[in-house]
C-alpha cells in the first residue's frame, strides 16, 4: 500500500498500459483491478481494447454508455450480441437493441479507430450517428439487411477498411431508394469486405461506383454482387486492386477473375477457395498481366497439375504459395513447378496435400529462402521426409505441422538444430510428439515467441522457462 500511495495517476496509468498480455502463465491484467477501487479507475482509463458481450434482458442503453463512458481512450472496441430472444415475441427488442448499442458507442466512445458489432443487423441512423460522432474511425465491420443503403458512408470521412455481413429480412421490398445517392462519391476506402450477397439483393451499384480507391476486395459467400450492378460499376473498383480474396463465392468467382484479368494490373494477391471453373482459373493464369506475389488456392476439384505449370511458367517470382486440400496435384507436379520458378520463394503451405516421398527433400533444396512452412494435416507425413526438408530450410520463421500424427519427438530435435532462427511453431494435435521434446525444444529454441502445443504437454520446466522468455504458449490456433 506504500508503493500504491507513491505511484502517481499517470505513472501507474503507464504501468498498467505495458502489463503482458494473459496466456496460459500470467493472470489476466484484469486482475489488477481487484486491488482497489483507484486501481479499478485507472485500469480501465489505460485501456484502448476492449471486447464485450450483450443481450437485451441484461443490458439497457443507459447501463452500457455509463459504462464504456469510463474507458475514455478507447480505440478498439467489439462487441457481440446474443441473437437467442429472437423468438417468444421478443423481436421487436431484439430488432432496436442493436440500434441502441451503437447509439450508446456514438455518445461514449468518440475515440473510437476499430469498432465490430456482430450478430445483428443495424438500421441508417444510428450509421449517421456514429460517422458524425466518430471522426477516427478508420475501421468497421457490421451486420446490415438487405436492401441496402449506403448513403451514409459519405459521412465516414476517414474509414478505410468496411466489413459487412448481409441478411435477408422477410417481407422487405428488393429496391432501395436511390434518390440520396444521385452522383458518385469518392470514398476513402481501401479494404472492402462483403459476406453473404445473395442473388437478387439490390443496393450496391452506388458502393461499388464509389470505391474508386481499393486496394483489398474480399467477397464471402457472395452469390451475387448485387442485382441493379452494372459492368462499369463493378470495373469501377478493380484500378489500382492490389488483393482479391473470394471465398465460397460459386459462379461469382469466374465474372470477378475475368473483371479483374480485363481491368486490373496492379494485383499482387489472389485467394480463391471451394469452386471455381479450371478453365476460367486457367485462362486468368495464362494470360494475367498483374505480376502476382501472393497466391493461396483451396480447390479440392478444380485445380491440377496444368494450373501449378502455369502458375510457375508465369508467376516464376512469387513469393507465398498457399495450397490446401488440391487433390488432383501430384508429386511430380509440385517438383516441376520448383524447377520452374526462382528460388525466391517464402511462403510455402502445402495443407492437406500429398506429399509423396522424396518431395520435400526436393522442395527444400530449391526454396532455401523460405520463411514460412505449413505442412498441416499431413498424415502420411514422416520424420525422415521433414529432416530432410528442414536441413536446407535454415531461414524459417514460423512452422507449422499439426495434425502430422506421423511425426516424432526426432523432428522437434531436428527443429531447433536446423532452423536457428525460429519464432513460431504449430505442433498441436501430433501424439508422437510428447511433453519431453516440448521441453527441449522450449529450452533450446532461443528465439522462439510462440508454440502451439496442447497444456498437457507442458511440463513444470517447459512453464517456467517460457515464462521467462516471454513465449506465449496456446492450445488453440
Amino acid at each position: 500500500m506504500e508503493m500504491d500511495r507513491i505511484l502517481c495517476d499517470e505513472l501507474l496509468e503507464e504501468v498498467l498500459r505495458r502489463l503482458p498480455p494473459h496466456s496460459v502463465f500470467s493472470p489476466s491484467t484484469a486482475a489488477v483491478s481487484l486491488v482497489s477501487k483507484r486501481w479499478l479507475r485507472l485500469y480501465r482509463s489505460s485501456k484502448s481494447g476492449l471486447e464485450i458481450k450483450l443481450s437485451p434482458d441484461v443490458c439497457t442503453p443507459p447501463s452500457l454508455s455509463s459504462f464504456l463512458s469510463q474507458f475514455p481512450h478507447l480505440s478498439f472496441l467489439y462487441i457481440g450480441i446474443y441473437t437467442t430472444v429472437l423468438g417468444g415475441g421478443c423481436g421487436n427488442v431484439m430488432s432496436a437493441f442493436p440500434d441502441q448499442i451503437l447509439l450508446s458507442v456514438a455518445s461514449s466512445c468518440t475515440k473510437l479507430t476499430t469498432l465490430t458489432l456482430h450478430d445483428a443487423p443495424l438500421s441508417l441512423s444510428p450509421l449517421l450517428s456514429l460517422s458524425n460522432s466518430c471522426p477516427h474511425l478508420t475501421s468497421l465491420d457490421i451486420y446490415l439487411s438487405t436492401p441496402v443503403s449506403f448513403h451514409w458512408l459519405r459521412f465516414c470521412r476517414s474509414l478505410q477498411d468496411l466489413s459487412v455481413s448481409f441478411t435477408s429480412v422477410p417481407g422487405e421490398s428488393k429496391h432501395v431508394d436511390d434518390n440520396a445517392l444521385e452522383g458518385d462519391a469518392e470514398l476513402k476506402l481501401e479494404a472492402l469486405n462483403m459476406y453473404r450477397i445473395q442473388p437478387g439483393d439490390y443496393g450496391f451499384d452506388w458502393l461499388w461506383r464509389s470505391c474508386k480507391n481499393l486496394k483489398k476486395l474480399q467477397l464471402a459467400r457472395c452469390y451475387g454482387i448485387g442485382e441493379d450492378v452494372s459492368v462499369s460499376s463493378i470495373v469501377n473498383c478493380f484500378n489500382g486492386l492490389q488483393e482479391v480474396e473470394l471465398r465460397r463465392c460459386g459462379v461469382v468467382v469466374h465474372e470477378i477473375l475475368l473483371k479483374v484479368l480485363e481491368n486490373c494490373t496492379s494485383l499482387n494477391s489472389l485467394l480463391i477457395t471451394n469452386r471455381v471453373s479450371g478453365d476460367g482459373l486457367l485462362q486468368f493464369i495464362t494470360h494475367s498481366r498483374c505480376n502476382l506475389q501472393k497466391l493461396s488456392l483451396r480447390l479440392p476439384l478444380d485445380l491440377d497439375n496444368n494450373h501449378l505449370l502455369a502458375v510457375a511458367d508465369k508467376f516464376r517470382g512469387l513469393l507465398s504459395l498457399r495450397l490446401g486440400r488440391c487433390c488432383l496435384i501430384t508429386g511430380e507436379g509440385l517438383r516441376t513447378m520448383a524447377l520452374t520458378m526462382t528460388n525466391e520463394l517464402q511462403e510455402l503451405a502445402l495443407r492437406h496435400c500429398k506429399v509423396e516421398p522424396g518431395l520435400l527433400t526436393i522442395l527444400g533444396g530449391r526454396f532455401r529462402n523460405l520463411r514460412k512452412l505449413d505442412l498441416s494435416h499431413n498424415v502420411m507425413l514422416v520424420d525422415n521426409e521433414f529432416i530432410s526438408m528442414l536441413a536446407s530450410c535454415n531461414c524459417l520463421r514460423e512452422l507449422r505441422v499439426r495434425g502430422c500424427k506421423g511425426l516424432t519427438n526426432a523432428s522437434v530435435v531436428s527443429m531447433f538444430k536446423s532452423c536457428k532462427q525460429l519464432e513460431r511453431v504449430d505442433i498441436m494435435e501430433c501424439p508422437g510428439i510428447d511433453a519431453e521434446a516440448v521441453e527441449l525444444f522450449v529450452l533450446n529454441c532461443a528465439g522462439l515467441r510462440r508454440i502451439n502445443v496442447e497444456v498437457d504437454k507442458v511440463s513444470d520446466v517447459s512453464r517456467s522457462w517460457a515464462s521467462k522468455k516471454l513465449v506465449e504458449v496456446l492450445d488453440w490456433f
